[in-house]
């Protein structure tokens, strides 16, 4: 989601492209006892993927707040914006220790109501922070939100799959070569041009699958810009945007999240902080990162941790690109999507970079 500088969510009006039946939605949740007598609609702004919605009902003595994600109107890419999976493993999680997840009330999978699927959750407040530098943030609070992030990814990837019942969410073995294959196709299908870049990075981590680990539930997005942090506080109130989640290696969430640090920092629309001072902004380097998530986890050392990075690189550019496809046919749910999907060249190059590195 987009922030202000302060980090609160950005509330907008519906955009144009994304409107729809607001009645047959008020009914929908009538039928579920989810409305009250007032009724109001805004849409978050970012997000480059499934368009996210503000509800406020209730009365003044008992308002309620809600969110509904839904997938995007158009043509969708095959097997994206699986928002019922998103709103599956949410609702598995909901009493997992130190992996905080809103409450979910209801999945309409009917697109007749308004559209296209879609699901209802509590509205939690806090703060959400785009940029990895942390730049409303002062030093100490930068720290924490770093160390955040790791201990609430350290507990997801320590929960019993089988115990939450998502034994059957993914396949255990062969997550990073299928995720290879699938954005290496779904890249293909969005192209608008040829990038020697990512050809050459797709064929060379064909060629350097890593061997499979313990499987765990990988969010598939794992960053800073996915956290909702508390009002007061560099803690995680609620773990966000769950679309690519499946069982899967959870080093590929681990190298998601530490991809800032192979992109560099000030340039518009790539979120890095390469090139930043990161002892005196209080941001923690990628080897502590890295010690404090073996600590948690209980790991040795870690292997083919350039692999990982490159595949993370991989696939953003192959998401951006996405995005950038998206944009062109007019259905983008973030108004700056034609900026961001334009740096898929540049994430394309610092991967294959990582990579030639690693031979």
């Amino acid at each position: 989601m987009a922030v202000s500088d302060g980090g609160a969510p950005e509330l907008v009006p519906v955009r144009e492209a994304h409107r729809f039946d607001e009645a047959a939605l008020r009914a929908y949740l009538a039928s579920h006892d989810l409305l009250g007598e007032t009724f109001r609609l805004s849409q978050f702004q970012g997000g480059q993927s499934n368009p996210t919605f503000f509800i406020e009902t209730g009365t003044a003595a008992d308002p309620r707040h809600y969110v509904l994600r839904k997938q995007p109107p158009g043509e969708i890419l095959p097997s994206a914006h699986r928002i019922d999976r998103e709103y599956r493993v949410m609702a598995a999680l909901a009493d997992a220790p130190g992996v905080p997840v809103p409450t979910m009330h209801c999945y309409c999978d009917d697109a007749a109501v308004i559209g296209t699927p879609f699901y209802v959750m509590d509205y939690v407040p806090g703060r959400v922070f785009g940029d990895p530098a942390l730049p409303a943030l002062d030093p100490d609070d930068r720290g924490g939100v770093y160390h955040a992030l790791i201990d609430s990814m350290a507990a997801l990837h320590g929960v019993d799959v089988e115990a939450v019942g998502l034994s059957d969410f993914g396949r255990p073995n062969g997550y990073v070569e299928r995720q290879i294959r699938r954005w290496r196709s779904q890249y293909e299908a969005s192209a608008t041009e040829t990038d020697a870049n990512m050809d050459a990075l797709g064929a060379w981590l064909a060629d350097h699958v890593p061997a499979d680990d313990a499987p765990a539930i990988a969010h598939g997005d794992f960053r800073i810009g996915n956290l909702l942090l508390a009002p007061e506080a560099p803690r995680v109130a609620a773990i966000l945007d769950w679309e690519l989640a499946t069982i899967g290696h959870p080093l590929a969430d681990l190298a998601y999240a530490c991809m800032p640090y192979y992109l560099p920092h000030g340039v518009e629309g790539v979120r890095g902080i390469e090139g930043l001072d990161l002892a005196a902004a209080g941001i923690p380097t990628e080897a502590e990162q890295l010690a404090r998530y073996r600590e948690r986890r209980g790991l040795g050392s870690i292997d083919d941790w350039p692999v990982f990075v490159a595949f993370a690189l991989f696939r953003t550019a192959a998401i951006l690109q996405g995005v950038y496809a998206r944009a062109l046919a007019g259905n983008a749910s973030n108004r700056d999507a034609l900026t961001v999907g334009r740096r898929a060249g540049l994430i394309a190059e610092r991967g294959w970079a990582v990579a030639k590195s690693h031979d």
